[in-house]
């Protein structure tokens, strides 16, 4: 005797996914690393309620935007990003690094490390808008200028958190940040 397959088991199998995915997304924050637990985060560009688990989890003080308001402009992201951090404190840093030529020049570094210098404004959400290239290169040179660690140490720890091999250039600028 043939048993009929009946499509409701199936279609409890793809309700239990579908929950499954929406809640991993709803828990999950786009490429956030931990770069010093306590001190400093990178990220893709937060969303929602991303910003409230940031500030509850990891009480985040500082969300410093690598990203110019332009880019993807009609995602509405920027307009998010103020509205959240004025009603809920935090301090917010606007910090533009082209993403053609995504190396922060010495103004960006040294406002960036001013930052970071400063207690009040720790911990710091870095972010962009994937989160790999730019705030790795402003997290290499706030590992090197603001810790002291050794170009082997920060390039050991950058592809550790962006997990895949730096370019040459990349490895490139962090080797000169020492200078």
């Amino acid at each position: 005797m043939k048993r009929k397959k009946s499509p409701t088991g199936l279609i409890i199998i793809l309700l239990i996914i579908a929950a499954a995915v929406l809640l991993v997304r709803h828990f999950h924050i786009k490429r956030f690393r931990i770069i010093e637990q306590g001190v400093f985060y990178t990220s893709s560009q937060p969303r929602g309620m991303d910003y409230t688990r940031l500030l509850y989890k990891y009480h985040i003080a500082t969300i410093v935007n690598v990203r110019s308001t332009f880019e993807h402009r009609e995602r509405n992201w920027h307009n998010e990003e103020i509205t959240w951090v004025r009603e809920n404190g935090v301090e917010y840093v606007e910090l533009p690094i082209d993403r053609s030529n995504y190396f922060p020049d010495e103004e960006t570094q040294d406002v960036f490390l001013g930052v970071m210098a400063d207690r009040t404004k720790l911990p710091v959400l870095l972010h962009g808008s994937g989160g790999k290239k730019r705030t790795l290169m402003l997290a290499a040179v706030w590992l090197i200028k603001g810790k002291g660690l050794s170009v082997e140490e920060t390039l050991k720890k950058i592809k550790r958190v962006r997990g895949e091999p730096l370019t040459e250039e990349e490895t490139k600028f962090i080797t000169q940040l020492s200078s």
